[in-house]
């Protein structure tokens, strides 16, 4: 029984800074008709539900498609003054909702659940990643990104409006500063 109070301990302690919910993940609609390659390039982050593992400003991710076909993710931030840069891996899992990706940031991790819930592809994406524990709670994130630094404050607000209707609580979210950035847009 003690090893069971330390796992559950540690693992609120894991998530305590990231949004963790009571229950299963919700099972939001994902774009229909997902066009990965329309898709692929950089994307700002402009705002997003806190997550330990994403501190910092100028945040941006740039996707593109390898050789394999696998989908090479290039985040980079600036954190305490250094661009930090990290390289993973999506994949589409399921051809028939392609928007479904997967995403890993190391050869030891499975791929994590990350999702196109809405895209124009040209100005903003919405997407969701949720990860389940026993159906007895679950920790989300959630993005709003832009092929620009900014976005105006109404698309921001529908947005959010989307992620709600789809029973995502982003009470919490939180902007990304991308002020002072090289290559502004």
């Amino acid at each position: 029984m003690k090893p069971v109070i330390v796992w559950i301990f540690s693992l609120v302690i894991s998530v305590s800074s990231q949004v963790f919910h009571w229950g299963p993940c919700p099972t939001p609609t994902v774009q229909p008709n997902f066009d990965l390659n329309k898709y692929l390039g950089k994307w700002y982050e402009i705002e997003k539900l806190p997550a330990t593992y994403e501190k910092g400003t100028c945040i941006e991710t740039t996707y593109s498609l390898r050789p394999d076909k696998t989908i090479r993710v290039v985040y980079v931030r600036t954190r305490k003054g250094k661009v930090r840069t990290t390289e993973g891996t999506a994949i589409i899992q399921n051809q028939r909702e392609a928007a479904k990706l997967g995403v890993s940031f190391s050869y030891f991790t499975p791929y994590s659940p990350y999702w196109i819930l809405s895209t124009d592809y040209d100005s903003v994406a919405l997407l969701y990643s949720c990860t389940d524990f026993l159906r007895i709670f679950h920790v989300d994130s959630a993005w709003i990104l832009s092929r620009s630094r900014s976005l105006p404050p109404e698309t921001v607000y529908h947005a959010k409006e989307l992620f709600s209707r789809e029973n995502i609580d982003v009470s919490r979210m939180i902007p990304t500063d991308q002020h002072g950035c090289e290559g502004g847009a």
